[in-house]
Order: structure tokens, then sequence, then C-alpha cells
């Protein structure tokens, strides 16, 4: 058994737990949301574009404006509105909270997928009910968590803002307009992953795409915040040794090596296998966070949680098993012609793998 894969998996889950815990801090310290992602889309592009340069400036497809538009679009929808929905959420409720957000985008990719025809549902069969009813338990875990919080399950003091907002009986108002913003997080999210459908077939260079998200994220959140903050260095420079590390860890660490990493086991093991692990994330980020940020974990979000990650798993099971059933399925009769043709005329076959 090869067990590089998932003990990649398990490092890449950690370093976004820490990402999440490290970005709660930098914002507990004062760091502005905007100045933040501009930061981490630099660095982050920074450190893609040689490797992009190198690894594809043979393959990668000739750039046009049809295809910029796209990137374009990309950018927007799956790096500026989703980082800055995430971010937004987090400040207003706490890091394990906003982790388990992470795990409703394949069921809202599923949803945003149907009317556009990417995905069918066909509950007749155990893998379109195991979706749908993986769907619904999802979003009933996550509606559960914004509305229900419960009693604190640990006893310890917290430094977190929605604690100190409700001694001034404003936290409720600002738990909910974070998980507001988390749910509006994961929908932008979902409806990238359907835009990289095209994007993949477009511009099938993998890196470069993704240098290019980077960059034009970079210079979409820059004008943001240059009509929104004080263009002073005391903003836009960070100031603590905890802001640097921050914008380093996520930028190189999380958006670099992290997508370097999930791409190779995307390409050795597929996205269901993949995917399966993000729930550890926000396992791992209630360990670090009751210990390192004194959080506090209440009844709604453990049990809300736990229903989503049941919807989760429902939902990639489903995936699993249809795309098995599709792949038992006999050839064409003339699957071998259109094969001969395509090789004759120097074609190209690619499989494209959504979750």
């Amino acid at each position: 058994m090869d067990w590089k894969p998932m003990v990649t998996m398990l490092a890449v889950v950690t370093v976004f737990a820490v990402m999440n815990t490290l970005t709660k801090m930098a914002f507990n310290e004062g760091m502005h949301t905007t100045v933040l992602i501009v930061l981490r889309q630099l660095t982050a592009t920074l450190f893609l574009a040689p490797i992009a340069y190198f690894k594809e400036r043979k393959t990668r497809p000739k750039m046009t404006t049809e295809i910029f538009v796209y990137l374009f679009l990309s950018a927007l929808l799956g790096a500026s509105l989703t980082q800055w929905l995430f971010f937004f959420g987090l400040r207003y409720t706490t890091a394990t909270f906003a982790s388990a957000f992470i795990n409703m985008t394949p069921m809202f990719t599923f949803l945003l997928a149907l009317p556009f025809k990417i995905e069918k549902l066909d509950v007749a069969t155990g893998s379109g009910a195991a979706k749908l009813t993986g769907t619904a338990v999802g979003l009933a875990g996550a509606i559960l968590m914004a509305l229900y919080q419960g009693p604190a399950l640990t006893g310890a003091p917290t430094t977190d803002h929605h604690a100190a907002a409700g001694a001034h009986g404003g936290g409720a108002w600002r738990w909910a307009i974070g998980s507001a913003a988390l749910l509006g997080g994961s929908a932008s999210w979902s409806l990238w992953f359907i835009l990289q459908s095209k994007i993949g077939t477009k511009y099938p260079a993998l890196y470069s795409s993704t240098a290019w998200t980077f960059l034009l994220s970079t210079a979409q959140m820059a004008a943001v915040g240059a009509a929104t903050e004080a263009m002073t260095l005391q903003v836009w420079l960070p100031g603590t040794a905890l802001k640097a590390v921050t914008v380093l860890f996520v930028g190189v660490v999380g958006s670099g090596l992290g997508f370097l990493a999930m791409s190779w086991c995307v390409e050795r093991r597929g996205p269901v296998f993949t995917t399966a692990f993000m729930p550890l994330i926000q396992m791992i980020a209630a360990g670090i966070n009751v210990t390192v940020l004194r959080e506090q974990l209440h009844l709604g979000s453990v049990v809300g949680s736990a229903l989503v990650v049941v919807g989760l798993y429902l939902v990639l099971w489903g995936k699993s098993n249809e795309a098995s059933s599709k792949s038992k399925l006999p050839p064409p009769s003339n699957s071998k012609l259109a094969l001969d043709e395509e090789a004759e005329h120097g074609g190209d076959s690619r499989i494209m793998q959504s979750v």
C-alpha cells in the first residue's frame, strides 16, 4: 500500500488548521482582512509563478481574451470573494467554527451544478439518494450551527471576539453575521469549482492558471483595499512578528505548497480521496484553538459539525459509487474507431475529475 498520499494529506490538513489559527490570531492583533488577502495572494504569486513558468513553458496554451476573462472570474470567485467572506466570518466567529464550513463545499457544488447539467440526480439509485440525503443532512448541520449555540462544553475562558461581544449583548448578532458570511464563502467557492470545469478545458495549464488566479486576485483586492483602507505603511505592512509569520505561512505554505501537495494527491488517488481528509481540518483546529486560543466549544457547534461531516461523507460515497458504476459500463461499439481517429489527428484525451 502506498502511504505517501495519506501522509501528504495529513500534513496538508494540519497546515490548513494551523493557517486558520494563525489568521485568527492576526485578526485579534488588528490585522485588516483586505490587507491579509492582498499580501497572501502576492506571496503565493511570487512563489508559484516561477514554478509555473519553468514547468509549463512548452505546454502552456496561448493566452486569449476569452481565457483571460475566465481567469479573472476565477480569481474573483475562488480567491477574492471566497477568502474575503471566509475571513469576515472567521473574524466574527471562531477558527474551529469557520473550519466546519469548508466541509460544505462539495454539497453546495453538487446543488449548484444541477442547473448547469454538470451533475445528474437520480434518487432511484443508491448513489443519487446518498448525494441528496448527504446534502440535506449537511445543510441541516450548517443551519444548526448558525442558529443554535448551546451550552459551553469547555470551561476555559476565551479570547474570541464573539465572546467579548456577547458580554455587551451583541454576540448572537455577530455570530449570525459570521455564519452567513461563511455560508456565502462556501457557495462562492462552489461556483468557482463549477467554473474550473470550463477553465480546465480551455486553459489546461494547472500551475499557470493558478498563478494567474493569485495575481489577478492580488490586483482585485488591492483595488478594494485602496478604496476602503488607509494608505499608510502602518496598515499595509505586517507590523508584528505574528502578522509577518502569518502572511508568509498562508502565502507560501498554505496557498503554495498546500496547492502543490493537494494537486499531487488528486493525481495519485483522485479527488474523492483528497476531499475525504477535509473534516480533519476542523478536528485539528479544535484541538489547537481550545489549547492555544482558549476558545470554547459549544454543543450546537459540535452537533452541527457532526451532521456536516456525515453529510459530506454521504455525498462523497455517492460520488465515488457513481464513478465506479460508470467505469464498469461497456464502452460504445465505435469507441475504438474514435480513439484511432484521435490518435491519427494527434488528439489529446483528458479525463476531468471533480467532486
